[in-house]
């Protein structure tokens, strides 16, 4: 196949010569969110993919529940007072946002070129192989996305890449949703940032930037909102949260790219009004780029940045201001007075002004008020998805009729300043213990001394194999733990069932030959939850459930208050496992820094404040693993990288609090005690001065989906501790064959002294099959003894 040429494209973009709104542009409603929490209230569809994935169901039936998510979804916003023509956002994914616009723009790697129909479109098999791979290719590479806790898939672009109209699922999902009585507002990720996001292709020249297609790729964004606008759509909404970030492309290029982008899109004969939102945080020097072009409303994310100067607004003449007042990203309650008069200071620049979230609530849970395990107390604080939508909808009351609203603003400043003088908010003895803390605190020998003692003490192979830390959980433990939570099992039945459970673990990993072990984790939810659980300062919902990445959810726990552990909450467990074992066993500790990112955390205090209460707490936790006997002490930061800022000016003060949090809980264990962390799905590169500055002995990290790119950031930083760069990708079924880890392995020991390297997978296998597991491990192990043989 061959690229069409960018001459021919532009050949084309020029007879989009003027501007073309809409004959008349419909108004913008008054009151909308950003987009919806897509996986179901129950989960129906993680259900309803995952019986697709397991051939129980057909693809039709899998639209069929994919439809009724949609539609119920729809009509409850309508109920919540999301009522005008766009006002519900149609932000529906069978798996990934990222995904679906690669999917409906042709952006197809080579190596899955026949995924494609004989009518040249993607169907929902195809489209699942992207995410998921095959045995013979792995899926596509995961990221992060922003500052959050959910996971895109990088598209993969190159000169070759051909882009076409592959798909039309938005189109369709419109007119259903129009056929019964809503009026969506339709969805896809922006040109600009679908391509700031990309990555080059295995096949495109070193110095290739994805941003270099964008003349490609327009047409097709045409083609869709000129379909959008025959099917009757009055808004269609492009997603750029990329232009809030500092990004390595020069300002210039992006501010150039947005002004191609929304100019040729603007001028479409006929289509939709634009709507571009541009959530998590501050467009900064972008705001007068975009509004110079003939878009029709824009998203300021006013929650999470400030107010623009009234010059910078004025530049929106003309255009509707769509108001990001409601944090879409956290649960806590909206101070409804201080959103009033940031909405008064927007209105007096003489703008059209509507209301909206900052960024999509597809970040909370559905509803408070199902909670009712929760106490009435904290359950007034919060605001889930459904209150966030109330709370868009009673602020742009003030648009209309202010006097109405003003009941509830003084009921949320009440409810606001309760929670501030509620008892384990603030605790004396925690603030007593934070204030006494000193640097010797903060630091630990030097590692070259740590890693003679424990060398000495762990006698480890070349090339030492491990695991992350969980094992899967399979239904049989997941049924005990519900019935212990019934009270079907006594707490003592169920901690046999546990240790059983770990017998079998540390047999497996016995006869598989792995090198330092685990315990499995049978007993843990979650690596956070379970903490909270056993963490005062913490509650737990029931039906609180996020979406991370495609089918897999998370409930996030709510830290509220000062943070104080009562009692050891691992060492039992890893004591038993370790007396299964004369081999090395790890004690397994959640990070401060992951806990905090992992939860939905206070807003009323900096967040390193919160790290540190936390950190004491695990460093009395580390304290007493050693007393029980255990020399390896993984504390896992897989979301270091997430919470690092968007923008460059406030990245060191956070690395200096997220740092110190974690050297504050490890820097209390003695020499011979080895310090493992490990982080996943980031740019390392991005944080790799931190990563060394963690003072860990040994660092594993995610690997196998880049096909070992880290290696070159560890070689160009002269990272000198040990690592393991996971030759293993677990968040996929395939099973790595031996030769391929093989692979991956030598090209680690071409860049990182063998001495150093650690042999393991990408993340904990908690999500996979038996099956599966067993014979990775094995091929893993078996890889690392050949490597092994190779060295000696």
């Amino acid at each position: 196949m061959t690229a069409s040429t960018s001459t021919s494209t532009l050949t084309s973009t020029s007879t989009l010569t003027s501007t073309s709104a809409p004959s008349t542009t419909p108004v913008f409603p008054a009151a909308s969110i950003l987009g919806y929490p897509r996986i179901g209230r129950r989960r129906e569809l993680k259900k309803a993919v995952e019986s697709f994935w397991a051939g129980t169901i057909d693809a039709p039936a899998l639209e069929k529940a994919a439809q009724d998510l949609r539609l119920s979804t729809a009509k409850r916003l309508q109920g919540l007072g999301l009522t005008g023509n766009g006002a519900v956002p149609g932000t529906f994914s069978y798996y990934d946002q990222v995904l679906d616009a690669a999917a409906h723009i042709g952006a197809i790697p080579a190596r899955f070129g026949a995924l494609l129909d004989a009518q040249g479109q993607l169907d929902i098999s195809g489209y699942f192989t992207l995410a998921r791979g095959t045995a013979e290719q792995q899926p596509l590479e995961m990221t992060k996305w922003f500052d959050t806790n959910y996971h895109y898939l990088v598209p993969e672009i190159g000169p070759e890449t051909v882009f076409s109209l592959t798909s039309t699922r938005i189109v369709e999902e419109f007119s259903h949703a129009l056929a019964n009585g809503v009026h969506t507002r339709p969805y896809l990720v922006g040109p600009v940032t679908f391509l700031l996001l990309s990555k080059a292709s295995d096949e495109a020249p070193n110095d290739f930037s994805p941003l270099s297609r964008l003349a490609d790729i327009l047409p097709v964004y045409a083609d869709l909102l000129a379909r959008l606008a025959a099917a009757g759509a009055d808004w269609v909404q492009f997603d750029e949260p990329a232009l809030v970030v500092d990004q390595v492309t020069p300002l210039p290029e992006v501010q150039a790219a947005v002004a191609e982008a929304y100019e040729y899109l603007a001028a479409v004969p006929s289509r939709p009004a634009l709507f571009v939102s541009t959530p998590y945080g501050a467009l900064e020097g972008l705001l007068p780029t975009l509004a110079a072009t003939g878009i029709d409303a824009l998203h300021l994310d006013v929650f999470k940045g400030e107010v623009p100067a009234a010059a910078d607004l004025a530049a929106l003449s003309g255009k509707t201001l769509v108001a990001g007042l409601v944090d879409g990203h956290n649960i806590w309650r909206n101070d409804l007075a201080s959103s009033a008069a940031k909405l008064d200071e927007l209105r007096k620049s003489g703008l059209t002004v509507t209301v909206s979230t900052s960024t999509s609530t597809q970040h909370v849970p559905h509803d408070v008020q199902e909670e009712t395990q929760l106490s009435a107390e904290l359950r007034s604080w919060l605001a889930f998805a459904d209150q966030k939508t109330a709370e868009v909808v009673t602020l742009s009351g003030l648009l209309t009729d202010s006097p109405s609203v003003q009941p509830a603003i003084d009921e949320a400043s009440a409810v606001i300043a309760a929670r501030a003088a509620a008892v384990g908010v603030h605790r004396t003895e925690v603030q007593a213990r934070l204030s006494a803390l000193t640097s010797a605190d903060f630091s630990r020998d030097a590692y070259a001394t740590r890693a003679a003692v424990q060398e000495t003490q762990l006698a480890l192979p070349t090339l030492p194999t491990t695991t992350i830390g969980s094992f899967p959980q399979t239904g049989e433990i997941r049924a005990a733990r519900a019935r212990a939570n019934k009270g079907e099992l006594t707490q003592q039945q169920y901690q046999g069932l546990m240790k059983d459970e770990i017998r079998r673990v540390v047999q497996l990993q016995e006869e598989l030959g792995l090198d330092v072990l685990v315990h499995g984790e049978p007993e843990r939810n979650d690596m956070v939850q379970y903490f909270a659980e056993n963490l005062e300062g913490f509650d737990v919902t029931v039906h609180g459930w996020v979406q991370s990445y495609g089918s897999r959810c998370t409930r996030p726990s709510i830290l509220w208050g000062d943070v104080v552990r009562s009692q050891p909450i691992t060492v039992e467990w890893a004591r038993f496992a370790q007396s299964l074992t004369g081999k090395p066993m790890k004690g397994m500790l959640t990070g401060p820094v992951t806990i905090l990112a992992w939860s939905f955390v206070r807003d009323d205090q900096p967040l390193g404040e919160t790290a540190n209460q936390v950190a004491l707490a695990l460093r009395d936790e580390i304290a007493d693993l050693e007393s029980a006997g255990i020399r390896i002490i993984q504390v896992d930061e897989p979301a270091l990288r997430e919470l690092l800022p968007l923008r460059k000016a406030d990245q060191a003060r956070y690395l200096d609090w997220s740092v110190n949090s974690f050297r504050l809980a490890t820097s209390g264990a003695g020499n011979g005690t080895q310090i493992h962390t490990h982080l996943c799905y980031s740019e390392f590169g991005v944080v790799i001065d931190a990563i060394d500055s963690l003072d860990a002995d040994v660092t594993s990290i995610e690997a196998a989906r880049s096909r070992m790119e880290v290696v070159h950031d560890l070689e160009n930083h002269g990272f000198g501790r040990g690592v393991g760069p996971g030759v293993y990708d677990i968040h996929s079924p395939r099973v790595p064959g031996r030769a391929e880890v093989a692979q991956l392995l030598e090209t680690a020991v071409q860049h990182v002294p063998a001495r150093q390297l650690w042999v393991n997978p990408d993340c904990g296998l908690k999500t996979r099959g038996y099956a599966e597991t067993e014979e990775s491990l094995r091929n893993l192990v078996d890889a690392a003894r050949e490597v092994r043989a190779q060295l000696a």
